[in-house]
């Protein structure tokens, strides 16, 4: 199963441009009540709060593109920024045998998967991606798709479970 919101780079594109734009209005605006018209006294400062606080919250939502491919033999995750410079992107890919378990954790409007896989070095590792800018159904799809993996990897190890207990009797 495929699920992108790669297509969806123009619309946060637009949101990221429009909430820039609003900051430096914002400032602008401030700085002319500041030292021009002096109407507003202290709801001035609501100039510069309001805009920056969106466009931080904007960011702390996390990674806006998130890519996820099961197909084959593989599971690919991708999760960058629409804005290159701000954090490397994400890219892991691994055999779907090395999936333990996974978890979606919602707080608030934030959004995260934690995905464990096996590791021979340390016995397990855990992944994290950034899925705030997911839909309900593609959360849904993910989901679906995470779960028969878990479930199929689990079903082989009961069965070797069952192999290695007939072999040693």
């Amino acid at each position: 199963m495929r699920l992108s919101n790669r297509n969806k780079a123009s619309v946060y594109n637009f949101v990221n441009t429009l909430l820039i734009m609003a900051v430096l209005i914002g400032i602008a605006l401030f700085l002319l009540e500041e030292y021009r018209f002096n109407i507003l006294g202290l709801e001035s400062y609501f100039l510069l709060v309001i805009p920056v606080a969106l466009l931080i919250a904007f960011y702390l939502r996390g990674r806006q593109i998130f890519e996820y491919d099961s197909d084959g033999e593989a599971l690919n995750f991708k999760n960058r920024n629409i804005v290159p410079f701000l954090d490397k992107p994400l890219s892991d890919e691994f055999p779907k045998y090395k999936l333990i378990r996974y978890e979606i954790i919602d707080v608030f409007y934030i959004k995260r998967l934690y995905v464990t896989i096996s590791s021979k070095n340390s016995g397990s590792t855990m992944l994290k991606y950034e899925i705030s800018y997911l839909t309900k159904k593609e959360i849904v799809d993910l989901k679906f798709s995470l779960n028969k993996v878990v479930k199929a990897n689990n079903e082989k190890k009961e069965l070797k479970i069952k192999d290695d207990r007939r072999t040693l009797s």
